[in-house]
């Protein structure tokens, strides 16, 4: 067990937050199968109002661990354990963490946008940005690596599509976060696959981004809400 955990830390630590995180809302909410909304709001999740009109940014962080229910956080931490092991073979630590965290942001800013007043919690922008980093890793190597390049891109293709039709098919999945999630992996798994020294890179650019995106909402949250 501990060797396990030593081969895939960054994997295996991000579970362990996220399953404390959702024990600490399960007491507070008294119910472990559903969390209570109001208490997830006190704990730190995404609903516009606060995050964007009272300046609450720090939102789009914590949101990223907390989850609205056993089935919610059971299909995100199995996601990740499937995925996260194999973006940490291939990827440099310092990669993941970015990747992983300018994906959960950046799809919390696109849940932000495209529905304002909603809340929203969940790991799944980042889970599905690790996903897009290994997508983005066969295909900056996909002359290197054909056949097994060309059967990721095949499942890829299959667990994405499965993942839209369930996300359009229950109201209450964001897949805003989700493709926002995804695009951003995507983008960072292919540049740093193709040169690592590209990382700063990358994470400058999103840092940028991420900011512009926080300049800009404000504006817009005024426009909906007046």
């Amino acid at each position: 067990m501990l060797q396990t955990f030593k081969a895939y830390p960054l994997t295996y630590g991000i579970i362990v937050v996220n399953v404390i995180a959702y024990i600490f809302s399960a007491l507070f909410s008294g119910n472990i199968i559903d969390m209570d909304m109001e208490t997830l709001v006190n704990m730190g999740a995404l609903w516009g109002p606060l995050v964007v009109l009272k300046g609450e940014w720090w939102r789009l962080l914590t949101a990223m661990f907390l989850h609205g229910g056993m089935t919610h956080i059971l299909m995100n931490m199995f996601s990740l354990y499937l995925i996260g092991r194999g973006v940490e073979l291939y990827f440099e630590r310092k990669a993941y963490i970015s990747i992983y965290l300018f994906s959960g942001l950046l799809g919390g800013l696109a849940s932000l946008y495209m529905h304002p007043n909603s809340v929203g919690v969940g790991a799944s922008g980042a889970i599905f940005g690790i996903f897009g980093a290994l997508a983005g890793f066969f295909l900056a190597h996909r002359n290197k690596i054909e056949e097994h390049s060309k059967a990721f891109m095949k499942d890829f293709g299959i667990v994405l599509g499965l993942n839209l039709v369930l996300g359009l098919s229950i109201p209450s999945i964001d897949v805003s976060a989700h493709i926002g999630g995804l695009v951003i992996g995507l983008i960072g798994g292919f540049v740093i696959s193709k040169n690592p020294k590209w990382f700063l890179g990358f994470s400058l650019a999103m840092s940028f981004l991420v900011l512009a995106v926080i300049q800009y909402l404000p504006s817009y949250y005024v426009q909906v809400f007046t």
